[in-house]
């Protein structure tokens, strides 16, 4: 067999999802397997069997991971130590003034710091605002610092010092003997090189505390690769990054998952000439939204997980708790659904796997719009528990259970909803002019009716759907980003310093390339703006740097986008972002014929609810069998192995020539 295949993988909670390409023939092919969670290589290796491919057979493989997010998530940290300078050993207690829950006095008010008094050390030194130095670093400061972290017997240590983002040469000078030490350690001007005294602290303790988990899945990963293979994973950002990088990054890694799905997004909405995209991601657990604008998703890099903040580049998924697995519950007498969920263990009362809560995935089953007959992968649906399920609820609000598990689509609907107006209006973009990208297990279910809710006019479900976060892995590109505090203002600018940090943010991207990649690198910049005295800045996309009177203008219009109003008043330069990208050569073809299979009638008539006038009879079509110019209308169910498609009355749902499914979401009867 030849070697030239290129697979990508995405490793989920539940299921792994696997999609191959072999460059030299065309040929893609792509599978679902249940995840192991305990044993990510034999993972791995199962999804390539499932599309009968062996390792050695493939010549680069691309992997997306929640590893890390869910080790934040559930607080499966590692012992760290922080250093930080005199004087400030307790930023992560202090924190924000915020309160994590306003009228909850019982409560908490601030998540508890990740690192425990008895492990923060001091060290005497001091740089001011622009790194220059105040008080320097001794040596004998820093053999006493040595000698603390060995007696606290941690094996990850994380350096934070004031300012070192305006200067490292103090927390280089530590890590060169903390090195000696420790085996895992995080420096925060490599990390997250802005100010911010506890963002950039809270990132650089994170990213030490997930080191040995992230070093220790690395090295399995790479002991098992075949010599002729190569091994890329997908970062935060959208694009590939290689294991060593990572291995100083590895919270690179937080949001690989859902940044795999928007990589595809992008890629198909440059491929089909979608201008304003929302990527809709809704899965078991969580739905996933992202605006991408001409082939290109928001990346932002002032996130939380877990509660604690996140500063690093990241793609802009606004992540809530609805899907398939959300539990639905009485609250105060009002029906509330999630952000509670079943998980995949025992999972939807439909699943027969021991569940008994309500969950939206129960409710679909009710409504007919999933197939009791048609299995899905190993689990065969049962209606029968599903309604049982749904019945306490449906009785406590004296309605049937149809009737309760059309409120409960609805309610999950809405909640999305709420997150599509999070990336679109409050982003200065008109969300009715975008195209809604459905994927997931469940997303192409939700689309449509999701769609009208927000007044969106036109719905893509893109072939390989279910699996899609892996066709975005084999896609990919190869891409590294940084980003650095400038603090410019307009009024004295300084145009050599600045091109001085462009120079120095390309030098450190470029050495993650090959000698051959770095010919055709592409470079695109990004600034963060504000006006004197505002505390959060405007991003401003391909910045006009060598100009500050025309940057000036671009923030200004952006200003006026986001929030209806611009003034002339003076303004600073706080951040600069680059990225560098290397092309991928070779990639499947998104255009082509797509012939289908024999025959393209329903293959049976269902019952279906879609509204409370009762239950209709609907169509359901394998969408296999829809060839190229096939034209399908509401009601109808269109289903693969893994997902389904519900077609509501009034929408219209056509296939282009590589399998992609077009809806115009019309308006219900």
């Amino acid at each position: 067999m030849s070697n030239d295949w290129q697979v990508g993988i995405d490793v989920g909670g539940t299921f792994t999802d696997v999609v191959a390409f072999q460059p030299s023939t065309g040929t893609i092919a792509e599978a679902k397997v249940r995840s192991h969670p305990d044993d990510p290589i034999a993972g791995l290796l199962a999804a390539l069997e499932a599309v009968g491919i062996s390792w050695e057979n493939v010549d680069d493989l691309m992997h997306g991971t929640t590893m890390v997010t869910n080790a934040i998530v559930e607080d499966r940290l590692a012992p760290v130590a922080l250093i930080a300078t005199e004087g400030f050993a307790d930023t992560l207690a202090i924190g924000r003034q915020n309160r994590r829950h306003l009228y909850r006095l019982d409560l908490e008010p601030k998540i508890r710091p990740q690192v425990p008094e008895q492990l923060r050390f001091e060290v005497s030194e001091r740089l001011d605002v622009h790194g220059e130095v105040l008080k320097p670093l001794t040596p004998e400061a820093v053999d006493v610092l040595v000698a603390e972290v060995v007696d606290s017997g941690v094996a990850a240590v994380a350096v934070s010092l004031l300012h070192s983002y305006a200067n490292g040469d103090h927390e280089e000078q530590l890590g060169a003997r903390l090195g000696q030490v420790a085996p895992y350690l995080a420096l925060s001007h490599r990390i997250s090189p802005e100010a911010r005294e506890y963002e950039r602290t809270s990132t650089t303790a994170l990213s030490a505390g997930v080191m040995p988990l992230a070093a220790g899945y690395l090295d399995r990963m790479e002991e098992s690769r075949p010599a002729a293979s190569r091994l890329h994973l997908l970062h935060s950002a959208g694009g590939m990054a290689s294991p060593e990088a990572l291995r100083e990054l590895p919270l690179g890694l937080a949001f690989s998952g859902p940044a795999a799905g928007v990589s595809a997004a992008g890629w198909v909405a440059g491929e089909l000439g979608l201008a304003n995209v929302i990527s809709f991601d809704m899965g078991g657990t969580t739905t996933d939204v992202c605006l991408i604008i001409d082939g290109r998703a928001e990346i932002r890099s002032d996130r939380s997980l877990g509660g604690r903040p996140l500063r690093t580049p990241m793609v802009a998924v606004e992540s809530i708790g609805a899907g398939g697995g959300s539990i639905a519950r009485l609250d105060s007498d009002a029906l509330r659904v999630g952000p509670q969920s079943a998980g995949a263990v025992p999972g939807p009362a439909c699943y027969g796997l021991g569940g008994e809560l309500p969950t939206v995935s129960d409710a679909n089953l009710v409504l007919g719009y999933l197939d009791a007959e048609r299995p899905v992968g190993d689990l065969r649906l049962d209606v029968a528990a599903a309604e049982g399920a749904l019945l306490p609820l449906a009785t406590a609000l004296d309605t049937s259970v149809q009737q309760l598990a059309l409120g409960i689509v609805r309610i999950a609907n809405a909640a999305m909803a709420r997150a599509l107006r999070r990336v679109t209006v409050e982003k200065g973009i008109d969300g009715r002019e975008c195209t809604l990208i459905a994927f997931g297990g469940a997303g192409p279910m939700h689309a449509v009716e999701l769609a009208r809710s927000f007044d969106i006019g036109r719905v893509v479900v893109p072939r390989f759907s279910s699996s899609f976060s892996a066709l975005g892995c084999v896609s990919a590109e190869m891409s590294y980003t940084q980003q650095r505090t400038v603090h410019l203002a307009n009024t004295d600018w300084e145009q050599e310093r600045l091109d001085t940090i462009r120079g120095e943010l390309r030098r450190q991207l470029v050495r993650h390339f090959s000698e051959t990649q770095r010919s055709d690198c592409t470079q695109s910049e990004f600034a963060a703006v504000r006006y004197s005295g505002q505390s959060y800045a405007v991003e401003v996309s391909e910045p006009a740097l060598d100009d500050p009177e025309a940057l000036g203008e671009q923030f200004r219009a952006r200003h006026q986008a986001l929030y209806g109003f611009a003034t002339d008043e003076p303004w600073e330069l706080v951040t600069l972002r680059i990225t560098l990208t290397a092309p991928r050569h070779a990639r499947p073809q998104l255009t082509g014929e797509h012939r289908g299979s024999d025959g393209e009638g329903a293959a049976r008539t269902t019952s279906c609810w879609f509204d409370a006038g009762g239950a209709r009879e609907t169509p359901r079509y394998a969408r296999d069998a829809l060839g190229a110019g096939s034209t399908v209308n509401g009601p109808a169910v269109i289903e693969d192995a893994w997902s389904t498609v519900v077609l509501p009355p009034g929408a219209t749902l056509d296939v282009d020539s590589f399998g992609h499914l077009h809806i115009d979401v019309g308006e219900a009867p």
